[in-house]
């Protein structure tokens, strides 16, 4: 016997975590000097319906990216430790830029106190290396409905 839930279509299907109320999908920019990290991260994105809007290789590479992407990027993932610039300088410019942006910082462990001085500068939430994708998504979708 066929259950209702096997029928494609029949209203059972998870809508993806990286859809808005209207069907579009969120532009993340992936901002981290690992290319290892950042390809996990647009995998762990684009898995959940959400458009990789662009990545970028350290702080500098990032501000400069979300300013030619504003106002159509919803959400920025950010390194804490890269080169050239790093991930709380280049928060604190992308905050100064646009006082609404959504940040996420992204850390090792024992980054602790690095952590608390962003989420006082502004940055709306944290995920820790290694990833664990349900986390990932779990913060992203809590700071983007909220």
């Amino acid at each position: 016997m066929i259950a209702k839930s096997d029928i494609p279509g029949s209203g059972n299907e998870k809508i993806p975590e990286g859809l808005k109320s209207d069907g579009s999908p969120y532009r993340v920019l992936v901002v981290d000097d690992s290319m290892f990290i950042a390809k996990q991260l647009g995998q762990i994105f684009t898995s959940e319906g959400f458009e990789l809007a662009g990545t970028a290789a350290d702080g500098a590479q990032g501000l400069e990216r979300y300013k030619e992407m504003y106002p159509n990027i919803d959400l920025v993932t950010m390194d804490i430790t890269m080169p050239v610039m790093d991930g709380v300088s280049a928060l604190e410019k992308i905050l100064e830029f646009d006082k609404g942006a959504m940040v996420i910082m992204v850390s090792a462990l024992g980054k602790e106190d690095v952590v608390k001085k962003c989420l006082l500068t502004g940055a709306k939430s944290y995920i820790v290396k290694p990833l664990d994708r349900k986390k990932v998504l779990e913060r992203v979708v809590s700071v983007l409905k909220r």
